[in-house]
């Protein structure tokens, strides 16, 4: 583990620029980095969730000093989050490991398009909001944050700020300020259920936990005054990439499994 623990802590300070500058906990680089390195995708998803415990926590508590955090906005959409969490969890620890990997693969590709949707919202290129009560938009925001947590270990801040912004209205910054404060609850509520099923792998999540703690402290500080151009192109450049790596492991693993 000494070994892999630069490698771990590299890719976790990694995932804590992501999460401070986009608003997501970092899964979407995490779980790739831990299958490199030889845990099998139910641990790395599982392992994620710690590390991204860590990340949000230290990104949320900076946004909080810098009066950025409303806390009533982060447990309305926390709440139905550490529910569907759960079933996230059940999900993932009865799916095959080439089936979770290449649910994941897929999922990457969709983060372009979210990605994509969200720059429509901040540019008010699409202005048909749906009609529907607050309520409403916050338990599906909330719930599909939490299913997506569970599931594939991320915090999912990367569907929460785009519907966040769709059936919200909120504004980018707030989406993204309010998303991480949210993503520490349903990484809390993913890694303990994943826990219980003995998933984690502990010393690998504090080692990526702990690059991203220094990640997130860096970006946080830089957000309200940075646009996210480039740094929205290198990401998608990077989902691409991962995609493709996360379809041959799952294939690697099916090959294997039939063999």
């Amino acid at each position: 583990m000494l070994s892999n623990g630069w490698i771990l802590s590299v890719g976790g300070l990694f995932s804590g620029l992501l999460a401070g500058l986009l608003g997501i906990g970092g899964g979407t680089v995490l779980v790739p980095i831990l299958v490199a390195l030889n845990y099998t995708p139910l641990q790395a998803v599982a392992t994620s969730s710690l590390a991204i415990i860590i990340t949000s926590v230290s990104g949320s508590i900076q946004n909080w000093r810098m009066g950025y955090l409303d806390l009533r906005r982060v447990i309305l959409l926390a709440f139905p989050a550490l529910i569907t969490a759960q079933i996230g969890v059940y999900i993932a620890d009865r799916l095959p490991a080439h089936l979770l990997l290449t649910a994941f693969a897929v999922f990457l590709i969709i983060n372009i398009y979210l990605g994509n949707l969200r720059r429509k919202l901040t540019t008010n290129q699409l202005s048909d909001n749906p009609q529907i009560s607050p309520m409403l938009a916050r338990l599906a925001t909330g719930g599909a944050a939490g299913l997506l947590a569970g599931l594939f270990g991320i915090g999912g801040g990367v569907i929460m700020v785009p519907l966040q912004m769709w059936l919200l209205n909120e504004p980018i910054k707030v989406a993204i300020q309010t998303s991480l404060g949210v993503i520490v609850i349903t990484a809390i509520s993913a890694c303990i259920g994943h826990a219980l099923s003995g998933n984690v792998v502990f010393e690998a999540g504090i080692f990526l936990g702990m690059g991203g703690l220094i990640g997130a402290q860096i970006s946080t500080r830089f957000l309200p005054q940075l646009p996210d151009r480039i740094v929205r192109f290198c990401f998608y450049c990077l989902l691409a990439i991962l995609a493709v790596y996360t379809f041959w492991q799952a294939w690697e693993l099916k090959n294997i499994k039939d063999f």
